[in-house]
């Protein structure tokens, strides 16, 4: 028998558009919103998780999203960006194969399931099929739990940058993890 999951590749259109803006609301307000101001919180949703932004997003050629659905219900997703510069020196150009995870979301119900562990194996052979040579990513400092998930993945600190939401400013980690010969 096989699993009800199943993550794959996003579709770059609006009802895909309108799922991701609703799905990366409520992720970040579920993750986020005891430790940043309200007003702060609203704004910072407007503008990254509106319908017109995601699929601004999903059209743009150095983003790739994957989706993972159970039973046909959006639960979880991932967005990558190819190349990146994150945790290199201001200034410094993004070489090929350096594959960010901009965002690994999972509905809250869903957390503590696996389902944040399938979809990081599926970054993880993305990235290798891209050839990549390192997968890095931005964790707030203070969410133990993000942090520990993904040094389970080998992800190890090389840095860390300001995030910034309205009056908000939270330090996050910059994590790296080199990807075997290459």
């Amino acid at each position: 028998m096989s699993s009800p999951l199943r993550i794959a590749l996003a579709k770059a259109n609006a009802a895909t558009a309108a799922q991701l803006a609703d799905l990366g609301r409520q992720t970040f307000q579920d993750t986020f919103a005891a430790t940043t101001a309200p007003a702060d919180m609203a704004a910072f949703l407007a503008e990254t998780f509106g319908p017109a932004q995601q699929l601004a997003e999903l059209q743009d050629s150095a983003n790739t999203f994957l989706l993972a659905h159970m039973q046909g219900a959006l639960v979880g997703y991932a967005k990558l960006r190819e190349p990146s510069a994150l945790g290199l020196p201001e200034g410094e150009d993004a070489p090929a194969g350096r594959l960010e995870v901009e965002r690994l979301y999972v509905a809250e119900d869903w957390l503590g399931t696996g389902l944040g562990a399938a979809l990081m194996r599926a970054v993880l052979a993305l990235a290798d099929e891209l050839h990549c040579h390192a997968v890095v990513l931005g964790v707030w400092e203070k969410n133990a739990r993000a942090l520990a998930f993904y040094q389970r993945f080998g992800f190890r600190e090389i840095g860390a940058h300001d995030f910034q939401m309205g009056q908000t400013v939270d330090r996050d980690l910059i994590l790296r993890k080199g990807l075997a010969g290459r």
